[in-house]
């Protein structure tokens, strides 16, 4: 099977911005599709019958596996391509939501036959229209960070105390804005406003999303200028995604022993996207990196590798070196406690990721012998040295019982705003438990 694409790399082929909008607001709906799966083996495509205004369905097929890109074929009177269907399909399956069947209509084996769906790799792309289509890129997000800019000057001057009163459009046409000007990270933390203005210290909240997006924009209009970590943390915050076969063609290459430190698997409720970030940490160099899949049903990510076992690896590095991409990896072995720090040392940690990447809203922090304690009705993880940090949940009964109340070495990931959410723990000697 193909690598699955991301959402992101679907909206780089939108030939307009309302064949975009159409697809991540109609045609992507599951209810749209009467019938729609996966083909594999020598040909990898994705199909499916997508209900039209008439009584009829669409139907519609996308070849992934081509070069300059996917090959799609749809029955609908649109002289785009892709058009709305084969776009919204193709989010289906980057969202993970199409499986694949054991048999398939006829017309998708006589369609994925055919030469045009077949075209041949080429020896290497065509780096000029590779290159006009960067610079194609950099100037609609110019464009659009722009816009940005003077935006956030009129929130800052009419006012914060007008945000709890602002309804949804008005934040969403920033972020339309954003999306049509291929910059849909940017877009997401514009999306977020309302949510931020929901809680009890909106004021705060909202005036430090704001400086963000202004550092944002001002990094990327002076992103010559940028040191190399910083500005790649720029690119990914403003969307620019990179492909997994890119990784694995292009990306460098680390082969070590990597301990398994924790895995969760957040929910973004506005998308309905389950994600799962397992997190690494090699035992020569040191080095942490993280993976990182997503899928509309959470059971398809269900498996991989357990908190608190390591095992013999070759990872394939995305260009921040902080997120990788499997090669091959051997048979699992049950690992150690990781070496962990202070509170104090922690903080250092989650500093030192920020001075990389300013947008981050938490870093992943191993303590070692930290214990719950409770103070004015707050629970925390203090350490011998009298550090603590606030927990996020405030019954924290699965962290009491897997520490009995006693020093242990925690690993979870910090944000100053919410606190600190544990995630695995060692507890004196015993196998990690993931909570």
């Amino acid at each position: 099977m193909s690598d699955r694409w991301n959402v992101d790399d679907v909206g780089a082929l939108a030939p307009d911005a309302p064949s975009w909008k159409a697809a991540r607001t109609t045609t992507s709906r599951p209810g749209a599709w009467d019938d729609a799966g996966l083909l594999s083996g020598d040909a990898f495509a994705v199909w499916g019958e997508c209900r039209g205004s008439a009584s009829r369905s669409y139907r519609v097929a996308v070849h992934v596996d081509t070069v300059p890109g996917p090959a799609c074929t749809c029955s609908c009177p649109s002289r785009k391509s892709p058009c709305k269907h084969a776009l919204g399909l193709l989010v289906r399956w980057a969202r993970g939501e199409l499986a694949e069947a054991d048999t398939s209509p006829e017309w998708v084996g006589r369609w994925v036959s055919r030469p045009t769906a077949r075209r041949s790799r080429p020896a290497a792309p065509d780096p000029a229209r590779a290159e006009n289509a960067r610079l194609e890129r950099e100037e609609a997000v110019a464009e659009g960070l722009a816009a940005l800019s003077l935006w956030l000057c009129d929130q800052v001057g009419s006012g914060l105390s007008e945000v709890p009163a602002r309804g949804y459009e008005h934040w969403d046409r920033m972020a339309e804005r954003l999306v049509d000007a291929k910059a849909p990270g940017a877009a997401a933390l514009v999306s977020e406003l309302p949510a931020l203005a929901r809680h009890r210290d909106w004021p705060e909240r909202v005036l430090e999303r704001f400086a963000l997006l202004h550092l944002l924009a001002e990094a990327h209009r002076a992103r010559e200028h940028v040191a190399g970590a910083l500005r790649t943390a720029v690119r990914t915050r403003l969307g620019v995604t990179t492909r997994a076969d890119e990784v694995l063609a292009h990306g460098e290459r680390v082969t070590d022993t990597w301990t398994v430190l924790a895995r969760s698997r957040p929910h973004d409720a506005a998308s309905g996207v389950w994600s799962r970030r397992v997190w690494l940490r090699g035992r020569t160099h040191g080095r942490t990196v993280f993976t990182l899949a997503h899928g509309r049903d959470p059971g398809a990510l269900d498996g991989g590798p357990e908190p608190g076992t390591r095992a013999e690896a070759e990872l394939a590095l995305y260009p921040d070196h902080r997120r990788a991409t499997e090669v091959h990896t051997g048979p699992p072995a049950p690992a150690p406690a990781p070496v962990g720090s202070t509170v104090a040392g922690a903080l250092d940690t989650h500093a030192a990721g920020l001075a990389q990447d300013p947008w981050s809203a938490a870093s992943l922090v191993v303590l070692a012998a930290v214990a719950p304690a409770r103070r004015e009705g707050c629970w925390y993880l203090a350490d011998r040295d009298g550090g603590a940090l606030p927990l996020t949940d405030p019954e924290p009964w699965l962290l009491l019982a897997a520490t009995g109340a006693h020093p242990a070495t925690v690993v979870g990931e910090w944000s100053p705003a919410d606190g600190f959410r544990p995630l695995t723990v060692w507890a004196d000697g015993a196998p990690a438990i993931a909570l």
